[in-house]
């Protein structure tokens, strides 16, 4: 039998852990860690060398200084798998540059994906140019921004595998282990963050933002940094579920050998 208050313990970390699997999933999934604010473009000249930015980041070949300097100049957003520009509908591209300037030009959300190979592909210590040397710090930032989340869901579902088959054996056992699986899973999640905020300071320190283009943290970012602490308090909860029945266990045992 299972008290109450253990019972109880148990479900409130289910629904933790489920919330903080569904932020995490969202957060790797979309975009918006990080988000580029960029001034309104003047000029004809202008307007064509944002389209040729565009045309590069479109076609071009996998370069941290083009998609980078496209991502400042065009109000874009990055996160672990996606990098996207707000730009004006094609018709209105290619028809009429000029409706780039009024403010009720249709503005559509283009995006590229981070490929496998391309979340492997080194830093330089001068964005753009291979001949400057490998930046290894920043490099191994963004190549653990890219697998610990996936470390931490990994955990989750491992997780969520050992509760389902002590479910079937009615057993309070493995919690703890469940409980010590989930606080690594925060904690991979909270370095996800950590390594992506300190991916982008170092990024914005070689590569420094045009005049009057501000970037700001976006929603992606913070429903990953929510789904940390839901994953710790479900696995505080576990914790003290399995150390609690198990004194309690034990007590009870002693008892009736007395």
């Amino acid at each position: 039998m299972v008290d109450n208050r253990y019972a109880t313990a148990l479900v409130i970390a289910c629904v933790l852990s489920t919330l903080a699997t569904v932020y995490v999933s969202v957060a790797i999934g979309t975009q918006h860690w990080y988000q580029y604010s960029s001034p309104s473009v003047r000029g004809e000249a202008n307007v064509s060398e944002l389209r040729s930015l565009y045309e590069e980041f479109l076609d071009g070949e996998f370069d941290e200084k083009t998609y980078s300097d496209t991502l400042f100049r065009l109000n874009g957003t990055v996160g672990l798998w996606w990098r996207c520009v707000l730009v004006p509908a094609h018709a209105l591209w290619h028809k009429e540059p000029g409706t780039w300037l009024t403010s009720h030009a249709k503005m559509v959300l283009e995006c590229r994906s981070f490929t496998l190979s391309q979340q492997f592909t080194p830093k330089y210590k001068e964005p753009g140019n291979h001949n400057s040397g490998e930046d290894m710090l920043r490099t191994y930032l963004w190549r653990c921004q890219f697998l610990l989340p996936l470390v931490s869901l990994g955990l989750v579902v491992m997780a969520a595998l050992i509760g389902f088959f002590a479910c079937l054996c009615r057993s309070l056992t493995p919690t703890l282990g469940i409980g010590v699986l989930h606080l690594l899973a925060g904690l991979c999640t909270l370095a996800t963050v950590c390594c992506y905020l300190a991916g982008m300071d170092l990024l914005h320190r070689v590569s420094m933002l045009p005049d009057k283009v501000d970037g700001s943290l976006g929603w992606s970012l913070y429903l990953a940094l929510i789904s940390s602490p839901l994953h710790m308090m479900a696995a505080a909860l576990l914790v003290w579920a399995a150390r609690s029945h198990s004194q309690n266990y034990y007590r009870m045992t002693a008892y009736r050998v007395a």
